[in-house]
């Protein structure tokens, strides 16, 4: 059995037993929010993982009181203010930089590796839009969800609006990506966003652990066959409304509104959208 795994600055992999692995969210900015080092290595990270042919499932949690707080904007903001300052160029750079970000949750969706994922604390924006790629979703009772983008002036462009509506439908995906309002455990659950609660953090990671073991021992050919089929299903549209949200926040990107909204996160207020 291996036991070592490379090294990562925004994340970790952990070795439960033969069979299961945990990939645990690390930051290092706070609430395991995800900056550039996140991005270049989620995929790196998924990759180590599958390489090892004795591991059969993964576990995907965050480490301390909460699973992500989602992009981690400050972090974001040196790669990409240049590109909103180089007009036509920089909307091209933004799409490509979508695409290399997206590469990560493609690659736990596409992995033959099934990907549990346990919830506990805040999941926002890309937190939801990671945890719509993994295979089972389970949470804590703390937990609490939003797709937060729309709060910033982007388009949600890493696959959760294409994957969620065949989780939780058409109307709720919606309702969570226009208003950009908070849902609780019981209500996640209730809509099929997860489909257990647990009391707190320890009995949530005890059950994922229990539920990794035990997809764990079903023939590993079977279980990564399940996932290709069950994702030949919307793997085309997923990857066309990726483009297309990729090619819509090159253009947002540059509006008012997106600077707007910039400024208010960094000032702690409210935004005033204009709609230009």
């Amino acid at each position: 059995m291996s036991s070592a795994f490379p090294e990562f600055k925004s994340c970790r992999i952990e070795r439960y037993s033969d069979r299961v692995a945990e990939l645990v969210l690390t930051g290092p900015a706070r609430g395991n929010a995800m900056g550039p080092d996140f991005w270049r290595e989620l995929p790196q990270a998924v990759a180590a993982a599958e390489a090892e042919a004795e591991l059969r499932c993964l576990i995907v949690r965050g480490e301390g009181e909460h699973f992500s707080y989602g992009l981690d904007l400050p972090g974001m903001a040196a790669e990409m203010g240049p590109m909103l300052q180089d007009g036509a160029a920089g909307r091209a750079r933004i799409v490509a930089a979508a695409a290399a970000m997206v590469s990560g949750f493609d690659a736990l969706a596409s992995s033959r590796l099934p990907v549990v994922a346990a919830i506990d604390g805040w999941c926002i924006g890309a937190g939801i839009e990671m945890i719509a790629a993994c295979d089972l979703r389970l949470a804590s009772r703390q937990a609490r969800f939003a797709l937060r983008e729309v709060k910033v002036g982007i388009v949600p462009d890493l696959g959760g609006i294409q994957r969620l509506p065949h989780l939780i439908g058409e109307g709720w995906t919606r309702e969570l990506a226009l208003t950009g309002d908070e849902i609780d455990a019981e209500q996640a659950r209730s809509i099929g966003l997860v489909t257990h609660c647990f009391e707190d953090g320890e009995a949530l990671l005890a059950v994922a652990r229990e539920r990794a073991t035990s997809i764990a021992a079903n023939p590993p050919l079977v279980t990564a066959g399940i996932k290709q089929v069950m994702n030949a299903r919307i793997s085309g549209p997923v990857s066309h409304g990726n483009r297309e949200a990729a090619t819509l926040n090159g253009m947002l990107m540059q509006s008012e509104d997106f600077a707007e909204a910039m400024q208010a996160f960094m000032q702690k207020r409210p935004p005033e959208f204009k709609g230009r």
